[in-house]
Order: C-alpha cells, then structure tokens, then sequence
C-alpha cells in the first residue's frame, strides 16, 4: 500500500532513518499518522517509534538542521517532541507495557516494533511504516488494520476486554473514532465496553472531558452521544442524565 506524503513529510523522514541508522536503531512512523494518511485526512501529528531512546533519537535529528528545531523531552516517559515546517513530531522508544488493576499508569519496559504495534488501542492505529533504508516505506501491518480501514471497523489487536481493562479511557477513544470517521464498533468490542464501562471511574474527569469534547466537535456529535448512552459509559461520568439519549443509529455498533 502507497501511502502518500508531501515532500517535506518524505525529506523529514528520509533524515529520520538516516540517523537511526547511524545510532544503530530501528525506526518507524505509526499510528494516527498513518491512518490519517490511508484515509486521505489532513494531519500535523506524526509519531516516531524506535528500538532504542526515543529523546537520543530527536536530539540527533534536530542536530541535522541548520535552525535546530527545539526538542522539549520527558526523562520519565522517555519521549521528545519538537515542531518542524507545522508538524508536530514526537519520539519513543519502543516499549511493551503491562497494568495493575487499579491504575492506567503502565509499567513500562523497552520492547520490540511488535510489542509497541500489540499495546495500541485500536487495529487501525497499530499500523507502522519502516523509516529504515533496507525497507524503507514498508507497510508493517500484523492486525489486519487496513482491512479495517476498508470495512470502517474499530477493533482491537488484543482481547478487547483486557484493552479496556489495562486503560479505561480507550472506551471513549472508541467511541470518539466511531463518530469523528463514521465507523462501526465491532459488536465483541462494543459489548466489552458495556462489560468495563465501571472502569472509566480511575480515570480523571479532564481526560474524560477531553475525549467528550472531542466527540462533541464530530460532524454527528449525535452519534456519540447515543453510542455513550447506550454503552452505558454516559451514566458512569454522568449520573444525574435520566432523559434517554436515543439517536437510533445502531450501525456504529454493528447492530
């Protein structure tokens, strides 16, 4: 599969894997990016995984430009970040996560570009393109997402219950996918929201209004809203709502 990116886009990513190549790491382009670029939307955010430090990486990158793009990092998240001709590029380390019960903060461990691609949240924002010269621009693809993309599905790479359970707010993320791209919540996945939807409460109320006020600026934020009833997610953060909230569009459920 192309997938089509502007000049700069290309020359900032060529550079990318120039430089990892030079430090001895692998690298790749991934999620929301790629996604974005399959469906043909506008996007600025651009996530950089590599199989080493993530902040080495974007400090060495910026040492290539003549106006060294300034690169803000976070030791206790490894990740940096700076913004370059209107993208907003961001760098981790590949890493495999796993979660206590009570808590979305995930213990952390350097992994694999698989191990990264099976912690993400949805089928179709575990997709990855290689950065590196012997592959570079490969589509990597281990869960079927581009299906995905094509039959309009949110699903996810691991069981859905233990994606829900390890962060609670990927209930709302999907439910936001849904509505922001007019897709359908696999039954099995919309179900496991129903099932786990008590644990959207160890989440703060500012990502939860985060992930709302997303929903609300979709096109149909209706959509949303009856799919956050009928999960049973809008009572949860919610309480006092009695009236239903009844749009009668089944099909993002895939009902």
């Amino acid at each position: 599969m192309d997938i089509v990116c502007s000049k700069e886009e290309l020359n900032l990513f060529k550079r990318i894997g120039e430089v990892a190549e030079l430090l001895g790491v692998s690298c790749y382009v991934v999620g929301g990016f790629v996604r974005d670029k399959v469906l043909g939307r506008p996007t600025k955010d651009v996530d950089i995984v590599c199989t080493g430090d993530g902040i080495a990486l974007a400090q060495a990158v910026s040492e290539t430009f003549a106006h060294k793009p300034q690169v803000n990092f976070f030791k206790t998240f490894g990740t940096a970040h700076f913004r370059l001709n209107g993208l907003d590029v961001e760098f981790v380390g590949a890493r495999k996560e796993s979660y206590v019960p009570e808590s979305r903060k995930p213990e952390v461990a350097p992994g694999t570009i698989e191990d990264d691609q099976l912690r993400r949240d949805f089928t179709i924002n575990a997709l990855a393109v290689s950065l590196n010269e012997q592959d570079f621009g490969k589509l990597i693809d281990p869960f079927n997402g581009i299906r995905d993309l094509e039959q309009k599905i949110i699903r996810t790479p691991l069981g859905p219950d233990i994606t829900f359970s390890d962060d609670p707010l990927r209930m709302m993320r999907a439910i936001r996918f849904a509505t922001q791209l007019d897709f359908v919540i696999e039954p099995d996945v919309f179900e496991a929201i129903r099932r786990n939807k008590e644990r959207i409460r160890i989440i703060s109320q500012e990502r939860i209004t985060d992930e709302l006020n997303k929903i609300m600026a979709a096109k149909k934020p209706s959509v949303g809203l009856d799919l956050l009833f009928r999960s049973g997610l809008l009572k949860e953060f919610f309480p006092a709502i009695v009236r239903p909230l009844w749009c009668g569009d089944h099909r993002r459920e895939g009902t």
